[in-house]
Protein backbone atom coordinates (compact mmCIF):
# COMPACT_ATOMS: atom_id res chain seq x y z
CA UNK A 1 0.00 0.00 0.00
CA UNK A 2 1.22 3.42 -0.94
CA UNK A 3 2.33 6.79 1.66
CA UNK A 4 1.85 9.43 0.96
CA UNK A 5 5.09 12.01 1.23
CA UNK A 6 4.59 15.25 2.93
CA UNK A 7 5.89 18.53 1.52
CA UNK A 8 5.61 22.52 1.25
CA UNK A 9 3.96 23.14 -2.04
CA UNK A 10 3.86 23.80 -4.91
CA UNK A 11 5.53 20.67 -6.17
CA UNK A 12 7.04 20.45 -9.78
CA UNK A 13 7.57 17.16 -11.31
CA UNK A 14 9.92 18.30 -13.72
CA UNK A 15 12.58 16.54 -11.19
CA UNK A 16 11.54 13.29 -12.53
CA UNK A 17 12.97 14.25 -16.36
CA UNK A 18 15.78 15.15 -14.59
CA UNK A 19 16.21 11.97 -13.10
CA UNK A 20 14.65 10.01 -15.92
CA UNK A 21 17.17 11.27 -18.99
CA UNK A 22 20.16 9.82 -16.18
CA UNK A 23 18.23 6.31 -15.23
CA UNK A 24 20.56 3.78 -15.56
CA UNK A 25 19.31 0.66 -17.18
CA UNK A 26 18.66 -2.22 -14.18
CA UNK A 27 19.06 -0.13 -11.68
CA UNK A 28 16.84 2.39 -12.07
CA UNK A 29 12.82 2.92 -13.46
CA UNK A 30 11.65 6.41 -14.32
CA UNK A 31 9.16 8.52 -16.51
CA UNK A 32 8.09 12.45 -16.68
CA UNK A 33 5.69 11.31 -13.30
CA UNK A 34 7.85 8.43 -11.53
CA UNK A 35 11.22 7.15 -10.15
CA UNK A 36 11.70 3.98 -9.23
CA UNK A 37 15.23 2.10 -8.15
CA UNK A 38 17.01 -0.66 -6.39
CA UNK A 39 19.38 0.28 -3.16
CA UNK A 40 21.53 -1.51 -0.48
CA UNK A 41 20.60 -0.01 2.86
CA UNK A 42 22.53 -0.68 6.11
CA UNK A 43 20.45 -3.75 6.68
CA UNK A 44 19.46 -5.02 3.13
CA UNK A 45 18.49 -4.61 0.03
CA UNK A 46 15.49 -2.29 -0.99
CA UNK A 47 13.38 -1.01 -4.17
CA UNK A 48 11.08 1.72 -3.95
CA UNK A 49 8.38 3.88 -6.21
CA UNK A 50 7.57 7.03 -5.78
CA UNK A 51 4.89 8.41 -8.19
CA UNK A 52 3.09 12.05 -8.80
CA UNK A 53 -0.69 12.07 -9.32
CA UNK A 54 -1.14 15.34 -9.86
CA UNK A 55 -2.07 16.30 -6.33
CA UNK A 56 0.25 13.98 -4.37
CA UNK A 57 3.43 12.30 -4.02
CA UNK A 58 2.83 8.11 -3.52
CA UNK A 59 5.47 5.88 -2.19
CA UNK A 60 5.73 1.98 -2.72
CA UNK A 61 8.93 0.12 -1.10
CA UNK A 62 10.03 -2.91 -0.02
CA UNK A 63 13.07 -3.80 2.61
CA UNK A 64 14.82 -6.71 3.58
CA UNK A 65 15.47 -5.50 7.02
CA UNK A 66 12.26 -3.60 8.52
CA UNK A 67 14.41 -1.60 10.55
CA UNK A 68 15.69 0.13 7.52
CA UNK A 69 12.69 2.09 6.64
CA UNK A 70 13.21 5.29 8.21
CA UNK A 71 16.25 5.57 6.54
CA UNK A 72 14.40 4.78 3.33
CA UNK A 73 12.47 7.43 3.61
CA UNK A 74 14.51 9.95 4.32
CA UNK A 75 16.88 9.39 1.03
CA UNK A 76 13.81 9.47 -1.11
CA UNK A 77 12.97 12.84 0.78
CA UNK A 78 16.66 14.05 0.45
CA UNK A 79 16.09 12.63 -3.39
CA UNK A 80 13.10 14.61 -4.25
CA UNK A 81 14.25 17.78 -2.22
CA UNK A 82 11.06 17.68 -0.07
CA UNK A 83 11.96 19.63 2.70
CA UNK A 84 12.39 22.71 0.84
CA UNK A 85 9.78 25.65 1.24
CA UNK A 86 9.65 27.07 -2.60
CA UNK A 87 8.62 30.31 -1.66
CA UNK A 88 11.67 32.05 -0.29
CA UNK A 89 13.56 31.19 -3.39
CA UNK A 90 10.72 32.42 -6.08
CA UNK A 91 11.09 35.82 -3.94
CA UNK A 92 14.33 35.95 -4.86
CA UNK A 93 14.72 34.57 -8.62
CA UNK A 94 11.84 36.20 -9.56
CA UNK A 95 14.14 39.34 -8.77
CA UNK A 96 15.91 38.85 -11.56
CA UNK A 97 13.84 39.77 -15.26
CA UNK A 98 15.01 36.67 -17.19
CA UNK A 99 14.06 34.44 -14.43
CA UNK A 100 10.87 36.05 -13.61
CA UNK A 101 8.91 34.26 -16.35
CA UNK A 102 10.28 31.07 -15.66
CA UNK A 103 9.88 31.20 -11.92
CA UNK A 104 5.72 31.97 -11.96
CA UNK A 105 5.73 29.35 -14.79
CA UNK A 106 7.40 26.75 -12.57
CA UNK A 107 7.10 28.21 -8.85
CA UNK A 108 7.85 24.41 -7.35
CA UNK A 109 11.15 23.50 -8.49
CA UNK A 110 13.39 21.18 -6.73
CA UNK A 111 16.75 20.60 -6.32
CA UNK A 112 17.55 16.89 -7.13
CA UNK A 113 19.33 14.98 -4.32
CA UNK A 114 20.69 11.80 -4.08
CA UNK A 115 20.41 8.58 -2.07
CA UNK A 116 23.67 7.15 -2.00
CA UNK A 117 26.93 10.35 -2.02
CA UNK A 118 29.73 7.86 -3.32
CA UNK A 119 27.36 6.88 -6.06
CA UNK A 120 26.59 10.52 -7.35
CA UNK A 121 30.59 11.70 -6.64
CA UNK A 122 31.34 8.64 -9.55
CA UNK A 123 28.27 9.91 -11.62
CA UNK A 124 29.43 13.39 -11.27
CA UNK A 125 33.20 12.22 -12.51
CA UNK A 126 32.06 9.80 -15.31
CA UNK A 127 29.70 12.96 -16.74
CA UNK A 128 32.62 15.04 -16.89
CA UNK A 129 32.98 16.74 -20.66
CA UNK A 130 30.50 14.37 -21.79
CA UNK A 131 26.83 15.05 -22.92
CA UNK A 132 24.03 13.24 -20.33
CA UNK A 133 23.55 10.70 -22.61
CA UNK A 134 27.41 9.65 -23.36
CA UNK A 135 27.06 9.17 -19.51
CA UNK A 136 24.40 7.66 -19.36
CA UNK A 137 25.68 4.93 -21.64
CA UNK A 138 28.71 4.35 -19.69
CA UNK A 139 26.98 3.93 -16.48
CA UNK A 140 25.04 1.57 -18.33
CA UNK A 141 27.72 -0.69 -19.43
CA UNK A 142 29.69 -0.33 -15.52
CA UNK A 143 26.72 -2.66 -14.20
CA UNK A 144 28.04 -5.02 -15.51
CA UNK A 145 30.13 -5.14 -13.08
CA UNK A 146 27.45 -4.54 -10.16
CA UNK A 147 25.60 -7.07 -7.51
CA UNK A 148 22.04 -8.63 -8.50
CA UNK A 149 19.94 -6.75 -6.07
CA UNK A 150 18.00 -9.90 -3.86
CA UNK A 151 14.68 -7.76 -4.25
CA UNK A 152 14.34 -7.34 -7.55
CA UNK A 153 11.54 -5.36 -9.21
CA UNK A 154 10.40 -4.71 -12.80
CA UNK A 155 13.18 -4.51 -14.76
CA UNK A 156 15.42 -3.00 -11.68
CA UNK A 157 17.65 -6.48 -11.58
CA UNK A 158 20.91 -5.02 -9.86
CA UNK A 159 22.35 -2.78 -7.19
CA UNK A 160 24.39 0.63 -8.89
CA UNK A 161 27.70 -1.02 -9.30
CA UNK A 162 29.78 -0.54 -5.55
CA UNK A 163 32.71 1.76 -5.06
CA UNK A 164 34.84 -1.22 -5.00
CA UNK A 165 33.27 -2.85 -7.76
CA UNK A 166 33.98 -0.08 -10.04
CA UNK A 167 38.10 0.00 -8.53
CA UNK A 168 38.04 -4.09 -9.34
CA UNK A 169 36.53 -3.47 -12.72
CA UNK A 170 35.99 0.03 -14.33
CA UNK A 171 39.22 0.17 -16.47
CA UNK A 172 38.51 -2.75 -18.57
CA UNK A 173 34.81 -1.22 -19.30
CA UNK A 174 35.12 2.56 -19.46
CA UNK A 175 36.19 4.32 -22.32
CA UNK A 176 37.55 7.91 -23.14
CA UNK A 177 41.48 8.96 -22.07
CA UNK A 178 43.59 6.74 -20.15
CA UNK A 179 43.69 9.86 -17.44
CA UNK A 180 40.36 10.50 -16.98
CA UNK A 181 39.83 6.49 -16.69
CA UNK A 182 42.68 6.02 -14.13
CA UNK A 183 40.79 9.00 -12.09
CA UNK A 184 37.28 7.76 -12.13
CA UNK A 185 38.96 4.14 -10.95
CA UNK A 186 41.28 5.60 -7.82
CA UNK A 187 38.69 7.48 -6.66
CA UNK A 188 36.54 4.36 -6.70
CA UNK A 189 39.61 2.77 -4.91
CA UNK A 190 39.59 5.41 -2.06
CA UNK A 191 35.58 5.29 -1.55
CA UNK A 192 36.34 1.83 -1.19
CA UNK A 193 38.95 1.77 1.31
CA UNK A 194 37.05 4.84 3.07
CA UNK A 195 40.65 6.64 2.52
CA UNK A 196 37.96 8.98 0.97
CA UNK A 197 34.05 9.75 2.97
CA UNK A 198 31.95 11.95 1.74
CA UNK A 199 28.15 12.41 3.00
CA UNK A 200 25.50 14.66 3.52
CA UNK A 201 27.12 15.42 6.90
CA UNK A 202 29.76 17.14 4.92
CA UNK A 203 30.19 21.16 4.09
CA UNK A 204 30.45 22.93 0.92
CA UNK A 205 33.95 23.98 2.27
CA UNK A 206 35.12 20.37 3.87
CA UNK A 207 33.88 18.68 0.14
CA UNK A 208 36.25 21.38 -1.39
CA UNK A 209 38.83 20.57 0.67
CA UNK A 210 38.70 16.46 0.22
CA UNK A 211 38.21 16.89 -3.55
CA UNK A 212 40.39 19.44 -5.21
CA UNK A 213 43.12 17.83 -4.43
CA UNK A 214 42.61 14.58 -6.83
CA UNK A 215 43.44 14.74 -9.99
CA UNK A 216 40.76 14.02 -12.37
CA UNK A 217 37.90 16.78 -10.56
CA UNK A 218 37.82 20.35 -10.21
CA UNK A 219 35.38 23.15 -9.54
CA UNK A 220 32.33 21.99 -11.06
CA UNK A 221 32.26 18.37 -9.45
CA UNK A 222 32.96 19.98 -6.59
CA UNK A 223 29.95 22.15 -7.14
CA UNK A 224 27.60 19.65 -8.78
CA UNK A 225 28.56 16.85 -5.48
CA UNK A 226 27.39 19.73 -3.20
CA UNK A 227 23.95 20.33 -5.15
CA UNK A 228 23.32 16.60 -5.11
CA UNK A 229 24.76 15.29 -1.69
CA UNK A 230 24.30 18.50 0.41
CA UNK A 231 21.44 19.67 -1.23
CA UNK A 232 23.28 22.93 -1.23
CA UNK A 233 20.91 25.64 -2.10
CA UNK A 234 23.73 28.51 -3.41
CA UNK A 235 25.72 26.44 -5.42
CA UNK A 236 26.37 27.96 -9.27
CA UNK A 237 28.33 26.74 -12.48
CA UNK A 238 29.38 29.49 -14.35
CA UNK A 239 31.70 27.10 -16.73
CA UNK A 240 28.70 24.71 -17.13
CA UNK A 241 27.98 24.31 -21.19
CA UNK A 242 23.99 24.01 -20.51
CA UNK A 243 23.97 26.96 -17.75
CA UNK A 244 25.36 28.72 -20.19
CA UNK A 245 23.05 27.82 -23.20
CA UNK A 246 20.44 28.23 -21.23
CA UNK A 247 21.08 31.63 -20.13
CA UNK A 248 21.68 32.59 -23.55
CA UNK A 249 18.42 31.59 -24.81
CA UNK A 250 16.30 32.63 -22.12
CA UNK A 251 17.42 36.10 -23.34
CA UNK A 252 16.87 35.65 -26.92
CA UNK A 253 20.13 34.30 -28.12
CA UNK A 254 20.87 31.85 -31.34
CA UNK A 255 22.49 28.62 -29.19
CA UNK A 256 25.99 29.96 -31.74
CA UNK A 257 25.57 33.43 -29.78
CA UNK A 258 25.11 31.56 -26.44
CA UNK A 259 27.79 29.83 -26.57
CA UNK A 260 30.26 32.43 -26.55
CA UNK A 261 28.80 33.47 -23.33
CA UNK A 262 31.92 33.90 -20.47
CA UNK A 263 31.64 32.38 -17.30
CA UNK A 264 32.43 35.75 -15.76
CA UNK A 265 29.17 37.24 -17.22
CA UNK A 266 27.47 34.32 -15.81
CA UNK A 267 28.68 34.80 -12.80
CA UNK A 268 27.87 38.52 -12.25
CA UNK A 269 24.44 37.72 -13.52
CA UNK A 270 24.05 35.31 -10.89
CA UNK A 271 25.88 37.22 -7.61
CA UNK A 272 21.95 39.09 -6.66
CA UNK A 273 19.99 35.43 -6.43
CA UNK A 274 22.18 34.19 -3.69
CA UNK A 275 21.54 32.02 -1.39
CA UNK A 276 19.37 30.35 -4.17
CA UNK A 277 21.58 30.24 -7.09
CA UNK A 278 21.24 26.16 -7.63
CA UNK A 279 17.75 26.88 -7.71
CA UNK A 280 18.91 29.18 -10.88
CA UNK A 281 21.03 26.84 -12.46
CA UNK A 282 17.75 24.19 -12.76
CA UNK A 283 15.87 27.04 -14.13
CA UNK A 284 18.58 27.40 -16.59
CA UNK A 285 19.42 23.52 -17.69
CA UNK A 286 16.05 23.36 -17.68
CA UNK A 287 15.80 26.06 -20.17
CA UNK A 288 18.60 23.90 -22.24
CA UNK A 289 17.23 20.44 -22.07
CA UNK A 290 19.16 19.05 -19.56
CA UNK A 291 17.02 19.73 -16.39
Amino acid sequence: MAIALTFTPPFEPGIFDFLAVRAVASVEEASSSSYARTLALHGGHAWFQVRWDGDALLLDFEVEDGADEPELLARVRHLLNLDHDPAAANVVLAGNDLLATRVAALPGIRLPGCVDAPEILIRAMVGQQITVAAARTALNQLVALSTPSRLPHGTMTHLFPSPAEIAAGGADILRGPRRRIDSIVGVSGLLATYALRISAGDTPESLAEKLLPIAGIGPWTVGYVCMRVLGSPDVFLPTDAAVRNGYGLLRGDSLAVARTIKAAELARMAEPLRPWRSYATLHLWRVAGEG
